[in-house]
């Protein structure tokens, strides 16, 4: 681990165009990722992470009971067309039989 003003002089030197030895690019390297791990620790986004991973199968589970709900409403649907139909055709049937016959 280098030191947070190592890392400094090294960053500004990469940024100013000038080409790092490779140990010293390996240092830069190193030092970014120190940095970000501290950035992501003080943040607090490694437990952001876990929640939205969470909320992520929360969502997941609640679409895939959402289509199901709305596959037995569409056969529902289809059930109750085909009740109606019948009851129809039940109540055409008994109102020729309640008409009176001519004598």
């Amino acid at each position: 681990m280098i030191s947070d003003d190592l890392g400094r002089r090294l960053h500004d030197r990469a940024t100013q165009g000038e080409q790092l030895s490779t140990e010293d690019q390996a240092q830069l390297e190193a030092w970014y990722a120190a940095q970000d791990r501290a950035e992501t620790d003080a943040l607090g986004l490694a437990e952001m992470a876990t929640d939205v991973t969470i909320l992520q199968t929360e969502v997941e589970s609640a679409t895939a009971q959402l289509t199901a709900i709305s596959h037995r409403i569409q056969k529902t649907a289809v059930e109750n067309a085909a009740l109606r139909r019948e009851i129809n055709m039940l109540r055409r049937r008994l109102a020729t039989q309640a008409l009176p016959q001519p004598a």
